[in-house]
Protein backbone atom coordinates (compact mmCIF):
# COMPACT_ATOMS: atom_id res chain seq x y z
CA UNK A 1 0.00 0.00 0.00
CA UNK A 2 1.32 3.71 -0.26
CA UNK A 3 3.29 4.60 2.51
CA UNK A 4 1.91 8.03 3.02
CA UNK A 5 -1.75 6.24 3.87
CA UNK A 6 -1.31 3.32 6.67
CA UNK A 7 -3.95 1.12 7.11
CA UNK A 8 -6.33 1.90 10.33
CA UNK A 9 -7.31 -1.26 11.77
CA UNK A 10 -11.01 -1.35 10.51
CA UNK A 11 -9.48 -1.15 6.97
CA UNK A 12 -8.80 -5.21 6.00
CA UNK A 13 -6.45 -6.78 3.53
CA UNK A 14 -7.12 -9.66 2.03
CA UNK A 15 -5.60 -11.81 -0.33
CA UNK A 16 -7.79 -13.81 -2.53
CA UNK A 17 -7.47 -16.17 -5.41
CA UNK A 18 -5.53 -14.46 -8.03
CA UNK A 19 -5.49 -11.22 -6.33
CA UNK A 20 -6.83 -9.05 -3.01
CA UNK A 21 -9.31 -6.62 -1.86
CA UNK A 22 -10.28 -4.27 0.97
CA UNK A 23 -12.97 -3.64 3.04
CA UNK A 24 -13.81 -1.60 6.03
CA UNK A 25 -14.74 -4.15 8.80
CA UNK A 26 -16.95 -1.75 10.62
CA UNK A 27 -19.05 -1.61 7.50
CA UNK A 28 -19.01 -5.15 6.08
CA UNK A 29 -16.86 -7.59 8.70
CA UNK A 30 -18.63 -10.49 6.61
CA UNK A 31 -17.17 -9.29 3.32
CA UNK A 32 -16.01 -12.00 0.47
CA UNK A 33 -15.02 -12.45 -2.90
CA UNK A 34 -18.41 -13.52 -3.95
CA UNK A 35 -19.76 -9.56 -2.95
CA UNK A 36 -18.22 -8.51 -6.08
CA UNK A 37 -20.24 -11.14 -9.08
CA UNK A 38 -23.83 -9.46 -9.68
CA UNK A 39 -25.34 -13.20 -10.13
CA UNK A 40 -23.90 -13.53 -6.01
CA UNK A 41 -26.81 -11.06 -5.21
CA UNK A 42 -29.09 -12.04 -8.19
CA UNK A 43 -29.16 -15.59 -7.02
CA UNK A 44 -30.44 -14.41 -3.58
CA UNK A 45 -32.69 -11.48 -5.13
CA UNK A 46 -31.06 -9.10 -3.79
CA UNK A 47 -29.96 -7.54 -7.16
CA UNK A 48 -31.88 -4.08 -6.79
CA UNK A 49 -31.38 -2.94 -10.54
CA UNK A 50 -28.61 -1.39 -12.68
CA UNK A 51 -27.70 1.37 -14.04
CA UNK A 52 -25.49 1.88 -17.46
CA UNK A 53 -22.74 4.12 -18.27
CA UNK A 54 -19.26 3.56 -19.15
CA UNK A 55 -19.40 0.57 -17.56
CA UNK A 56 -22.46 -1.14 -15.50
CA UNK A 57 -23.03 -0.69 -12.00
CA UNK A 58 -25.23 -3.03 -10.14
CA UNK A 59 -27.54 -2.19 -7.62
CA UNK A 60 -27.46 -4.77 -4.46
CA UNK A 61 -29.13 -5.08 -1.14
CA UNK A 62 -26.89 -6.26 1.89
CA UNK A 63 -28.34 -6.04 5.06
CA UNK A 64 -29.67 -2.67 5.68
CA UNK A 65 -27.34 -1.16 3.35
CA UNK A 66 -27.95 -0.59 -0.45
CA UNK A 67 -24.24 -0.65 -2.24
CA UNK A 68 -23.37 0.18 -5.32
CA UNK A 69 -21.13 -2.20 -7.57
CA UNK A 70 -18.79 -0.99 -10.12
CA UNK A 71 -16.52 -3.18 -12.39
CA UNK A 72 -13.55 -0.95 -14.36
CA UNK A 73 -14.25 -0.86 -17.73
CA UNK A 74 -12.62 1.42 -20.56
CA UNK A 75 -13.88 4.03 -22.94
CA UNK A 76 -13.64 4.73 -25.85
CA UNK A 77 -11.52 2.96 -28.54
CA UNK A 78 -9.49 1.45 -25.32
CA UNK A 79 -12.28 -0.21 -24.75
CA UNK A 80 -12.47 -2.08 -27.88
CA UNK A 81 -8.77 -3.43 -27.43
CA UNK A 82 -8.33 -3.92 -23.76
CA UNK A 83 -12.13 -4.14 -22.53
CA UNK A 84 -12.02 -4.18 -18.43
CA UNK A 85 -8.16 -5.00 -18.57
CA UNK A 86 -5.34 -3.21 -17.18
CA UNK A 87 -1.77 -2.82 -17.33
CA UNK A 88 -0.26 -4.80 -13.78
CA UNK A 89 2.05 -1.81 -12.57
CA UNK A 90 1.86 -3.17 -8.54
CA UNK A 91 -0.94 -2.88 -6.40
CA UNK A 92 -0.90 0.84 -4.73
CA UNK A 93 -1.17 1.41 -8.55
CA UNK A 94 -4.36 -0.36 -9.26
CA UNK A 95 -7.28 1.49 -10.15
CA UNK A 96 -9.82 -0.17 -7.57
CA UNK A 97 -7.62 0.08 -5.11
CA UNK A 98 -6.27 3.72 -5.65
CA UNK A 99 -9.42 5.43 -5.73
CA UNK A 100 -11.13 3.43 -2.76
CA UNK A 101 -8.23 4.32 -0.61
CA UNK A 102 -8.45 8.45 -1.79
CA UNK A 103 -12.56 8.00 -1.00
CA UNK A 104 -11.92 6.48 1.76
CA UNK A 105 -9.45 9.48 2.77
CA UNK A 106 -11.88 11.96 1.76
CA UNK A 107 -15.01 10.20 3.62
CA UNK A 108 -12.80 10.59 6.77
CA UNK A 109 -11.96 14.02 6.29
CA UNK A 110 -16.14 14.60 6.16
CA UNK A 111 -15.96 15.37 2.44
CA UNK A 112 -19.11 14.61 0.22
CA UNK A 113 -18.88 11.36 -1.01
CA UNK A 114 -19.81 8.01 -1.36
CA UNK A 115 -18.69 5.72 1.64
CA UNK A 116 -16.60 2.98 0.42
CA UNK A 117 -17.21 -0.35 1.17
CA UNK A 118 -14.86 -2.69 -0.56
CA UNK A 119 -12.57 -3.39 -3.27
CA UNK A 120 -10.65 -5.89 -5.07
CA UNK A 121 -8.47 -6.75 -8.76
CA UNK A 122 -7.80 -10.41 -10.27
CA UNK A 123 -4.34 -10.40 -11.68
CA UNK A 124 -4.37 -12.14 -15.24
CA UNK A 125 -0.37 -12.22 -15.80
CA UNK A 126 0.48 -8.71 -16.96
CA UNK A 127 -3.16 -7.01 -16.76
CA UNK A 128 -5.74 -7.24 -13.83
CA UNK A 129 -9.41 -6.77 -13.69
CA UNK A 130 -10.80 -4.59 -11.18
CA UNK A 131 -14.28 -3.38 -8.69
CA UNK A 132 -15.52 -1.38 -6.10
CA UNK A 133 -18.44 -1.03 -3.89
CA UNK A 134 -19.73 2.08 -2.16
CA UNK A 135 -23.28 2.93 -0.32
CA UNK A 136 -25.40 4.13 -2.10
CA UNK A 137 -26.32 7.68 -1.74
CA UNK A 138 -30.57 7.91 -1.25
CA UNK A 139 -32.50 10.80 -2.44
CA UNK A 140 -29.89 12.25 -5.19
CA UNK A 141 -30.24 12.91 -8.39
CA UNK A 142 -27.42 13.69 -10.86
CA UNK A 143 -26.62 17.35 -11.94
CA UNK A 144 -27.49 16.23 -15.50
CA UNK A 145 -30.96 14.91 -14.58
CA UNK A 146 -31.80 17.58 -12.39
CA UNK A 147 -31.00 20.13 -15.47
CA UNK A 148 -33.49 17.68 -17.55
CA UNK A 149 -36.24 18.17 -15.45
CA UNK A 150 -36.05 22.30 -14.71
CA UNK A 151 -33.77 25.01 -14.21
CA UNK A 152 -32.47 25.01 -10.41
CA UNK A 153 -31.72 27.69 -8.25
CA UNK A 154 -29.22 30.03 -7.79
CA UNK A 155 -28.90 29.04 -4.21
CA UNK A 156 -27.96 25.59 -5.59
CA UNK A 157 -25.82 26.61 -8.43
CA UNK A 158 -23.74 28.72 -5.12
CA UNK A 159 -24.03 25.09 -3.46
CA UNK A 160 -22.38 23.15 -6.25
CA UNK A 161 -19.64 25.62 -6.38
CA UNK A 162 -18.65 25.71 -2.84
CA UNK A 163 -18.87 21.70 -3.09
CA UNK A 164 -15.94 21.49 -5.31
CA UNK A 165 -14.17 23.97 -3.89
CA UNK A 166 -14.27 21.94 -0.75
CA UNK A 167 -12.32 19.41 -2.79
CA UNK A 168 -10.15 21.71 -4.47
CA UNK A 169 -8.74 23.53 -1.10
CA UNK A 170 -7.90 19.93 0.02
CA UNK A 171 -5.94 19.21 -3.47
CA UNK A 172 -8.23 17.03 -4.82
CA UNK A 173 -7.83 17.01 -8.75
CA UNK A 174 -11.02 15.16 -10.18
CA UNK A 175 -10.24 13.48 -13.73
CA UNK A 176 -13.37 13.66 -15.00
CA UNK A 177 -15.20 16.33 -12.98
CA UNK A 178 -18.95 16.64 -15.56
CA UNK A 179 -22.39 16.77 -14.97
CA UNK A 180 -22.63 13.66 -14.49
CA UNK A 181 -20.56 13.19 -11.34
CA UNK A 182 -22.13 15.89 -9.02
CA UNK A 183 -25.21 14.81 -7.63
CA UNK A 184 -27.62 16.85 -5.83
CA UNK A 185 -29.27 15.76 -2.26
CA UNK A 186 -31.82 17.57 -0.12
CA UNK A 187 -29.07 18.73 2.21
CA UNK A 188 -25.90 18.38 0.28
CA UNK A 189 -23.95 18.56 -2.79
CA UNK A 190 -21.63 15.06 -3.55
CA UNK A 191 -19.15 14.42 -6.29
CA UNK A 192 -18.12 10.85 -7.46
CA UNK A 193 -16.06 8.52 -9.11
CA UNK A 194 -12.75 9.20 -7.96
CA UNK A 195 -11.43 6.83 -10.53
CA UNK A 196 -7.59 8.22 -11.66
CA UNK A 197 -8.05 11.26 -9.08
CA UNK A 198 -5.35 12.51 -7.12
CA UNK A 199 -4.36 14.98 -4.59
CA UNK A 200 -2.08 17.56 -6.00
CA UNK A 201 -0.52 20.65 -5.13
CA UNK A 202 -2.38 24.20 -5.71
CA UNK A 203 -2.16 25.04 -9.56
CA UNK A 204 -4.26 25.48 -12.59
CA UNK A 205 -5.36 22.09 -12.80
CA UNK A 206 -8.08 24.00 -10.47
CA UNK A 207 -9.16 26.19 -13.66
CA UNK A 208 -8.73 22.98 -15.84
CA UNK A 209 -11.65 21.16 -13.47
CA UNK A 210 -13.99 24.23 -13.79
CA UNK A 211 -13.55 24.27 -17.59
CA UNK A 212 -14.31 20.75 -17.93
CA UNK A 213 -17.31 20.92 -15.92
CA UNK A 214 -18.49 24.37 -17.67
CA UNK A 215 -17.76 22.05 -21.54
CA UNK A 216 -20.08 19.28 -19.76
CA UNK A 217 -23.25 21.94 -18.78
CA UNK A 218 -22.97 23.07 -22.38
CA UNK A 219 -23.05 19.82 -23.86
CA UNK A 220 -25.89 17.86 -21.06
CA UNK A 221 -28.38 21.16 -21.96
CA UNK A 222 -27.79 21.47 -25.35
CA UNK A 223 -31.15 21.21 -26.84
CA UNK A 224 -33.06 21.83 -23.84
CA UNK A 225 -34.53 25.43 -22.49
CA UNK A 226 -32.65 28.45 -22.88
CA UNK A 227 -32.99 28.59 -19.16
CA UNK A 228 -31.62 25.77 -17.99
CA UNK A 229 -28.05 26.37 -18.03
CA UNK A 230 -27.09 30.25 -18.18
CA UNK A 231 -24.67 32.61 -17.25
CA UNK A 232 -26.16 33.52 -14.40
CA UNK A 233 -25.88 30.15 -13.27
CA UNK A 234 -22.55 29.99 -14.04
CA UNK A 235 -21.20 33.18 -12.39
CA UNK A 236 -23.35 31.97 -9.23
CA UNK A 237 -21.40 28.55 -9.53
CA UNK A 238 -18.34 30.58 -9.56
CA UNK A 239 -19.31 32.86 -6.46
CA UNK A 240 -19.78 29.96 -4.65
CA UNK A 241 -16.85 28.62 -5.29
CA UNK A 242 -14.83 31.90 -4.28
CA UNK A 243 -16.89 32.61 -1.42
CA UNK A 244 -15.29 31.43 2.37
CA UNK A 245 -15.88 28.08 3.74
CA UNK A 246 -18.86 28.67 6.09
CA UNK A 247 -18.03 28.66 9.69
CA UNK A 248 -17.75 25.02 11.17
CA UNK A 249 -17.19 23.80 7.69
CA UNK A 250 -14.64 21.26 7.29
CA UNK A 251 -11.88 22.23 4.28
Amino acid sequence: MNANWPLEPLVKHLTTAGGAMLYNAALARNCQPQWFDPQFWAAQDRLLGTARGRGTAHFVQAGERELVLRHYRRGGLAARVYGDRYRWHGEPRTRPFAEWLLTHRLHRAGLPVPTPIAARYVRDGSAYRGDIITERLHGTVSLTQALREAALPLLTWISIGRCIRRFHDLGVCHADLNAHNVLLGSAAVYLVDFDRCRLRPDGLWRDGNLVRLRRSLEKVTFGLPAERFTEADWHALLDGYQSEPQPGQAP
